[in-house]
C-alpha cells in the first residue's frame, strides 16, 4: 500500500478497538482512534479483571482451536507490553485457570482430535491443584496453564499509547458515509449534529452495539439497509475487599482463577482501589441494552459461587451485605453463531470498510488476534490463522453481495 494512505480510523476505544489500533501503529500506520465516551472504560472494557483462557471442547472444535490462538496472541501481546513498560504487574499475571468441570461440561478431547501441544495448554488437574481451590477431593476439574487474569482497562490504555496511535475521547460518530470521488475515496465520520469528524480511506467499526446502527445508515438501492445480526449482553461482577472477609475464609481463598460457572479471581485491586479484592461473575442477560448494577444480580452471582466453589462460599456470605459488595456491569455483543465479526464487509461495495466486534464474553482472548487479523490482511501479511479456521471468522459471513453488482466474470 502506498505509504501516504497508510492512514486508517478506528470507531471505539474499547478491547476490540484498542487491539486494532495497536496492531496497525506496530506495523507503521497512523491510527486515530474515536471514542464516544469521555474516558476509556466506559463500556465491556471497564470490567474490573477477566480472564484470557482457553475453551476446550470434546472434538477440538472451531471455537477451541481459535480461542486458544487468541489467547496466545493476548499473552504475547501482554509480555510484550509488561517488557515495554505499559504494564505491570498489578495488571495482569499468567498464574493458570481452574476450571471446574460443573454437570462434566467442557471435557479434554480424545483421539484424533488431540491438538499439538495439548499438554502444554489444558491437562487433567492434579489432587494438589484441586486441593488447592478448596474443592472436595475428585471433583472434575481441568488445569489450563496458560491462562492468565487481566485487566482490561489497563491493557486497553496500553495499547492505545503505541506510537501512532491517536486518541479522540468524546468523540460520537453518529453517521457513515462514503465517498466515490477519484481524489477522494473513503470513508467520512459525522457527529449528531452533521459536523464532518474526520474522513479516512480505511475504516474499522469496533464499536461494539453501536456498530450496527452506523451499518444500518448505509441504505442502497440493491442492498437495502444494512441489517446486522449483532445483540446486546449485560453482566454484572459482583466484588468486595479481601481484607473484609472472616480470617479464616481469607486464607481458604485459592491462589489462581477458578472457573466453570462464572468465574472467581481473588488478590486483585479493583480500579481506583490498591486494597486486594475478590470477584465473582458475570451473569448473562440477553436483549438489555442497559447496564445498572442490580441486587438481584449480585443474589445470583452469589448463587454462582455456591456452585463454582461450594466450600468457600458459605464463608463468604458476608461478603454479600449490602454494606459490602460492590458491583460492575457493561454490555457486551454477540452474534448467532457465537464468534467475532472480522475485517472487510464487502470489498465490492463497500471498499474500505472493516469490522471487528460480536465477540461477546470472551474479549480478552479474542480482541488482540482479531487485531492482528485486520493487519495482516491490511499489510498483504500471512494470515494469523489457517484458512479454515479465519472463514469462521469472516465479517463477509454476514453480507450477501447482489450478484447485479459483480462482474460477469464473478457471477456464479
Amino acid at each position: 500500500m502506498d505509504p501516504k494512505t497508510r492512514c486508517i480510523t478506528v470507531v471505539g476505544a474499547g478491547m476490540a478497538g484498542a487491539a486494532v489500533a495497536a496492531s496497525l501503529a506496530q506495523r507503521g500506520w497512523q491510527v486515530q482512534v474515536l471514542e464516544a465516551a469521555p474516558a476509556l472504560g466506559a463500556g465491556a472494557s471497564g470490567l474490573p479483571v477477566g480472564l484470557a483462557a482457553p475453551h476446550v471442547s470434546p472434538d477440538d472444535n472451531v471455537l477451541s482451536r481459535i480461542t486458544r490462538a487468541g489467547v496466545q496472541a493476548t499473552l504475547e501481546r501482554a509480555h510484550m507490553l509488561t517488557q515495554a513498560g505499559s504494564l505491570n504487574a498489578q495488571d495482569w499475571g499468567l498464574t493458570g485457570v481452574l476450571e471446574h468441570r460443573i454437570k462434566g461440561k467442557r471435557e479434554l478431547p480424545t483421539g484424533k482430535a488431540v491438538p499439538h501441544e495439548q499438554d502444554r495448554w489444558s491437562q487433567r488437574a492434579s489432587v494438589a491443584q484441586v486441593a488447592a481451590a478448596g474443592l472436595p477431593p475428585n471433583s472434575p476439574a481441568l488445569w489450563h496453564s496458560q491462562a492468565a487474569w487481566l485487566r482490561p482497562r489497563r491493557l486497553v490504555a496500553a495499547q492505545l499509547a503505541t506510537p501512532g496511535v491517536t486518541l479522540r475521547l468524546g468523540c460520537a460518530v453518529q453517521r457513515i458515509t462514503q465517498s466515490h470521488e477519484v481524489l477522494d475515496k473513503g470513508w467520512s465520520l459525522w457527529d449528531a449534529q452533521g459536523v464532518l469528524l474526520n474522513h479516512t480511506p480505511e475504516l474499522v467499526l469496533a464499536s461494539a452495539f453501536d456498530t450496527a446502527a452506523l451499518l444500518q445508515g448505509l441504505v442502497d438501492t440493491e442492498y437495502g439497509a444494512l441489517k446486522f445480526p449483532l445483540h446486546p449482553l449485560r453482566g454484572q461482577i459482583s466484588f468486595g475487599r479481601v481484607d473484609a472477609l472472616p480470617a479464616l475464609t481469607r486464607e481458604r481463598l485459592p491462589p489462581f482463577p477458578v472457573n466453570g460457572h462464572g468465574s472467581f479471581i481473588s488478590g486483585v485491586a479493583a480500579p481506583g482501589h490498591e486494597a486486594d479484592h475478590w470477584f465473582i461473575g458475570s451473569t448473562f442477560e440477553r436483549d438489555c441494552t442497559q447496564a445498572p448494577v442490580r441486587s438481584e444480580d449480585h443474589a445470583a452471582n452469589q448463587t454462582r459461587l455456591n456452585t463454582l466453589l461450594p466450600p468457600l462460599a458459605e464463608g463468604m456470605a458476608s461478603g454479600f451485605a449490602p454494606d459490602q459488595i460492590q458491583g460492575w456491569a457493561g454490555l457486551r455483543c454477540t452474534l448467532p453463531d457465537r464468534l467475532p465479526a472480522v475485517g472487510l464487509i464487502e470489498p465490492v461495495r463497500w471498499p474500505g470498510l472493516h469490522l471487528c466486534t460480536g465477540m461477546g464474553a470472551r474479549g480478552i482472548s479474542l480482541s488482540v488476534l482479531c487485531g492482528e487479523i485486520i493487519a495482516a490482511s491490511l499489510e498483504g501479511q500471512a494470515h494469523p490463522l489457517a484458512p479454515e479456521l479465519a472463514k469462521h471468522l469472516a465479517a463477509q459471513r454476514f453480507f450477501k453481495t447482489p450478484k447485479s453488482s459483480l462482474s460477469p466474470r464473478c457471477q456464479v
